[in-house]
């Protein structure tokens, strides 16, 4: 393939680098995803024993999980400085090294009881998360340009694999009656591993996260170089006066808000609400996860078809009409539909979202960074938030409340179309 003279950089390093390359980075890709998932879900089935280790009550470890929350709440922002000064390989490596670093910390603070060494680990453990999950998100956008096709949603529904099977792990060892120090440990060196490894195969001389150098050169970058792209005019924070990032953080905003309450509050709603078994209420949470699982393996093929902005706006659709049925309905399987939609709904804006945040790959980084805070944000937020207005009006209704910001994302969709070139 010839191009032009005055083709830019970006030009010539995607046309030079060969389709397999490109596979083998999203296979990559991928597994990070899948390993980010599997890694926070094994945490987060072992809670109750980390609850009991402590002798805490829930709601001081709530308090406590409030603390790793913060500190990727606070690391988000900066994540896409960072990525633009050392790279995506190098950024995603050291998120899993602060992982690991995190579940050393966890396993001795467990070992000699101590609540503050406990949360020192959390502080880290959500510090490495951000990198993680912020540099993987920009890594994704980046592959799926050179794809030519949407693929950010399987990425994601890997995540959500990795989470189940992150889940069960957790619970056979809890059942089998492993010491949550030694399930740490053993988790920590397999992300050693994976983190040391696999991200190797990211995509060379990516735009977002190394200099201009000839297509010669490729071969010999480990994608560790300063990014020569990734520069907002104004500074590392620039981005977040973007208008367009901000409107698509704020889509991603009604979407995670979507997600979160299905993913906190739909289970205990039925029970409540409907005076149904926990049994019955864990299926429900299964029927919402498995439909968004599916929706995200699918997606990308339903994205392209359609495009960006029409299958936002039939996802938030789904969402709101699926969250009305399950919030108002008078038996248990009506409720059954309406987590279905529900789910389906919830699935595919959050990476739509890091699709459009990304649609420049000079400021992906950046853009990326910021619409991953702002869709952090309302998980911190809306649990508690949904929480303290179903004590006062019931659960299923407080969840209504969440209708408003779906309806806003629908009326902001066409904030995701791809700029004109």
């Amino acid at each position: 393939m010839t191009l032009p003279r005055d083709a830019s950089d970006t030009e010539r390093i995607e046309a030079a680098t060969p389709r397999a390359v490109v596979r083998r980075a999203a296979i990559a890709t991928f597994v990070i995803f899948a390993t980010n998932g599997f890694i926070f879900a094994s945490w987060a089935a072992r809670i109750p024993a980390v609850t009991e280790t402590l002798g805490l009550s829930t709601g001081q470890m709530g308090l406590l999980l409030l603390v790793g929350a913060i500190g990727s709440l606070c690391s988000m922002p900066l994540v896409g400085h960072i990525a633009g000064r050392i790279g995506i390989v190098r950024t995603v490596r050291l998120g899993g090294l602060l992982a690991v670093v995190a579940g050393g910390t966890l396993a001795g603070g467990l070992l000699v009881h101590s609540v503050l060494v406990v949360a020192a680990g959390l502080a880290v453990f959500g510090v490495g998360i951000a990198l993680w999950d912020v540099g993987q998100n920009i890594e994704g956008a980046d592959v799926e340009h050179r794809l030519g096709r949407t693929i950010m949603p399987q990425l994601h529904a890997g995540f959500s694999g990795g989470a189940v099977l992150g889940a069960l792990v957790g619970a056979a060892l809890s059942a089998l009656g492993v010491p949550l120090p030694l399930h740490l440990a053993a988790i920590m060196v397999a992300v050693l591993v994976i983190v040391a490894l696999v991200p190797r195969h990211f995509l060379p001389l990516a735009a977002h996260e190394t200099p201009a150098l000839s297509a010669a050169d490729n071969s010999a970058d480990d994608g560790g170089s300063p990014a020569r792209a990734d520069k907002e005019p104004g500074g590392a924070l620039a981005a977040w006066t973007h208008p367009r990032t901000l409107l698509i953080g704020v889509v991603v905003l009604g979407a995670t808000l979507t997600e979160g309450a299905g993913n906190d509050w739909i289970s205990k709603g039925v029970v409540d609400g409907l005076g149904t078994s926990e049994a019955a209420g864990a299926a429900l949470f299964a029927v919402f996860v498995g439909a968004m699982t599916i929706a995200r393996w699918f997606g990308g093929a339903i994205i392209d078809r359609l495009g960006r902005v029409t299958a936002l706006r039939l996802s938030m659709v789904s969402a709101l009409v699926g969250l009305a049925v399950y919030a108002l309905a008078g038996t248990y399987w009506i409720s059954f539909v309406g987590a279905l939609l529900w789910g389906l709904g919830a699935a595919l804006t959050f990476p739509m979202g890091m699709s459009a945040a990304s649609d420049d790959p000079r400021h992906a980084a950046a853009r990326v960074s910021v619409v991953s805070t702002i869709g952090y944000i309302a998980f911190l937020a809306g649990p508690p938030f949904l929480g303290f207005l179903g004590d006062h009006v019931g659960l299923r209704p407080a969840l209504l409340a969440i209708l408003a910001p779906i309806a806003v994302a629908l009326v902001l969709a066409g904030a995701t179309r791809k700029p004109a070139s």
